[in-house]
């Protein structure tokens, strides 16, 4: 190119960029690495990585360039984009730069024909598509080849999550290296992350390079953030956190996030806001998505002081003037870390960011890494069972023959099927039959970056250096440097004290116990497949009532006082007193609420006329103790347990999804003839006492052998369930 051309090509990017930010003085000038990745996109036509903080500016790189492109006759761009608020802000920050965006991902079906019109017409200019629709089979077959073969530039946004060895890996972006090969010669792609090491980067920038025999142009800026101010509060548990919440939420500035660990985490911090007179709202992946954009558009007018959020609100949320992000628990990679953080400061002077670890952490850390890539045998299991038919097996069909929950599997055929040993088609998956290996060394090497992840988030909570030096080193910034800002440089902003006040109120929500166990009603798909003759609805006189858990293991509550009292490692002995107290107050407020038998309802049911204990091999002592005290204090009979057959060798082995758990139930548990004859004599409903339900279907399987034997309504009252 030209001095004159390359000129004029920067003056009418700088025009561009002044209408995308609404600048009507004509003084808006791009970044010098802005224009860099502008003109190797629009001049070049190379592949460029841009790694840049947070609010440095890498969705104005795309969109001027798409402007410079339509105008120079290229098709469409298409943007891959991993969360819907990210598509819904950048949607309407095209428009302000004259850009007609679209996007197509799993909230929009109905409008997915409409759109694919507007394409093949020309009057879209930017497409936005979320991972996910890069491996429906007819998405990648019917629309995904006439896009490739039209589009002016390919935007690949979160880049990071291209990479096994990034915190967000996420197996729908491999799909990326088939369509980067597809694409026409002299296509330009942009790759942008705010989050990426050096590993991290290598790994993307030549996955870029896929189908070309030109490097990728990497353009990687300093990482610190002028307008954040790092913080940490060691405080002594959860109780203290939410009061310190409660005490001080209204002196950070404007409005933020607050993020938790779990959404069981997210809707206690939002309750108890809401009780100290906090306009907050949760934000979680169990959010629908009417209330996920209606919370969205409550922070970004300030009508909340905050959203509860989880990870769910990690990448793509973009409110310049957001003052303050605090952290309830600690995430378990700095940088996933920096980049939650850096959703706050990005055009305000000052954010606060504030980290208040817990004890709970820990458990948490542990329950997600337990959740990785599945061991070698359950994979290569998976690929026989595909193998053994001759049409394309389900999910739900498929669930049965594999000891994975239905998360865990789908994630796992959607790296088999980038790896091509599996291949996604109308109906299902089936096998290829092409050679995969297990790649050990690979996901032993992730494992251990995992834990020197989780490792560095410990060393940052108790660092006596620059907070924000050490998240930069954490992504490999050769520019780190003190930052003058944070807590540990210019000292604490914030006190650890709390009112007596604000924590009495955290005590008592809590404290405040009870949560309600939905009973299973339906069997799971596939049943017969292995040998298990249950299919459809459980009929209504064989389900369990809606029963009672004292909490969550997942809460910040009761969660960090049931999860020692039931670990895998902590002995056998009789129920606490606090805990046995605990389950009465549940017990009470159950037969005294709506619909309870002490209600005084006209239709109230009838009063609970006999107690049964679940065996158990690991807790008997447990599970006993608290039936005698429950069968004491309520004044009901206790009348035995169910026991185990000689064929229960098999619930001592992981059974992580419902098929395999039934599997391993049936034919194990059993109604001995006195408790038969017990429960015949007693009449009544029955309160089935548990330690921990975790798939519910062992009080399913309890509740139907009892009814069987005839037993009235199934109430189950345990201590914990899994989430």
């Amino acid at each position: 190119m030209t001095h004159s051309s390359s000129s004029d090509l920067r003056v009418a990017a700088d025009t561009v960029l002044a209408r995308l930010i609404g600048d009507g003085s004509g003084a808006a000038r791009l970044r010098e690495d802005q224009w860099r990745a502008i003109e190797a996109l629009v001049a070049d036509r190379c592949r460029a990585l841009v790694v840049q903080r947070t609010g440095w500016g890498k969705s104005a790189v795309y969109f001027v360039a798409t402007a410079l492109l339509r105008e120079r006759g290229a098709g469409p761009t298409v943007i891959v984009s991993p969360l819907l608020a990210l598509m819904r802000n950048q949607v309407e920050a095209a428009a302000r730069a004259g850009i007609h965006a679209r996007t197509i991902n799993s909230s929009n079906p109905e409008e997915w024909q409409t759109i694919q019109a507007e394409i093949a017409a020309g009057t879209v200019d930017v497409l936005l598509v979320s991972p996910e629709r890069l491996n429906n089979p007819d998405f990648r077959d019917n629309v995904l080849p006439e896009l490739a073969a039209a589009t002016g530039l390919l935007v690949v946004d979160e880049a990071h999550c291209i990479s096994d060895w990034g915190h967000d890996f996420r197996p729908d972006y491999r799909r990326l290296r088939t369509v980067l090969t597809e694409l026409p010669p002299g296509v330009p792609v942009l790759a942008t992350t705010a989050t990426a090491n050096t590993r991290v980067t290598a790994d993307v920038a030549e996955q870029l390079g896929t189908g070309t025999s030109s490097d990728t142009l990497v353009l990687r800026g300093p990482l610190d953030r002028e307008s954040l101010s790092l913080g940490v509060l060691q405080l002594p548990d959860a109780a203290h956190r939410l009061a310190w919440l409660a005490d001080h939420l209204g002196d950070l500035p404007g409005s933020g996030i607050i993020y938790t660990l779990t959404v069981a985490a997210a809707e206690e911090v939002t309750a108890f806001l809401r009780q100290c007179g906090y306009t907050v709202a949760a934000y979680t992946g169990k959010t629908e998505n009417a209330e996920r954009q209606q919370a969205e558009e409550a922070l970004l007018a300030n009508r909340v002081k905050a959203l509860v959020a989880t990870s769910a609100l990690g990448m793509g949320f973009d409110k310049p003037d957001l003052g303050f992000v605090v952290h309830l628990g600690s995430p378990s990679s700095p940088i996933a870390y920096y980049q939650q953080v850096g959703r706050a400061g990005r055009g305000v002077e000052h954010a606060e960011v504030l980290l208040l670890p817990g004890r709970e952490d820990e458990a948490i850390w542990a329950y997600f890494a337990s959740i990785a890539f599945p061991p070698a045998e359950i994979v290569h299991r998976t690929l026989d069972a595909l193998a053994q038919v001759d049409r394309p097996l389900s999910l739900p069909a498929l669930e049965p023959l594999v000891e994975l929950n239905r998360t865990r599997l789908e994630t796992m055929l959607k790296v088999l099927d980038v790896d091509g040993a599996v291949r996604r088609v109308k109906g299902g998956w089936i096998a290829t039959g092409r050679p995969w290996t297990y790649d050990t060394e690979r996901y032993a090497w992730v494992a251990k970056q995992r834990a020197a992840e989780q490792q560095a988030m410990r060393d940052y909570a108790t660092t006596t250096g620059c907070r924000m030096e050490f998240l930069r080193h954490q992504l490999d910034d050769g520019q780190a440097a003190p930052c003058g800002r944070c807590d540990n440089c210019t000292g604490a902003r914030f006190t650890a004290e709390v009112s007596p006040a604000a924590l009495d109120a955290a005590h008592g929500e809590l404290g405040r116990a009870g949560v309600v166990v939905e009973p299973r009603r339906m069997w799971p798909t596939g049943l017969p497949a292995i040998g298990v003759d249950l299919k459809g609805r459980i009929p209504p006189g064989e389900q369990a009532t809606p029963g009672r858990a004292l909490g969550r293991l997942s809460d910040i509550g009761w969660g960090n006082r049931l999860r020692p009292l039931l670990s895998p490692h902590s002995p056998d002995a009789p129920v606490p007193d606090d805990v046995a107290d605990a389950v009465v107050t549940v017990l009470t407020d159950w037969a005294k609420g709506p619909g309870g038998w002490a209600s005084g309802a006209p239709d109230a049911p009838p009063r609970p006329a006999a107690v049964v204990t679940l065996p158990s091999r690991t807790r008997p002592q447990l599970i006993q103790s608290l039936g005698t005290r429950i069968s004491a204090i309520g004044r009901i009979p206790l009348l035995g347990s169910l026991t185990y057959t000689d064929h229960a060798d098999g619930l001592s082995l992981p059974r992580s999804n419902s098929a395999q758990r039934l599997r391993a139930l049936g034919g194990a548990l059993v109604v001995p003839p006195s408790l038969s004859e017990a429960l015949r004599a007693a009449g009544g409903p029955v309160l089935l006492i548990d330690d921990l339900t975790e798939t519910g279907w062992t009080l399913a399987v309890a509740a139907r052998l009892l009814r069987r034997a005839g037993a009235g309504p199934v109430l189950p009252l345990v201590l914990a369930a899994q989430s």
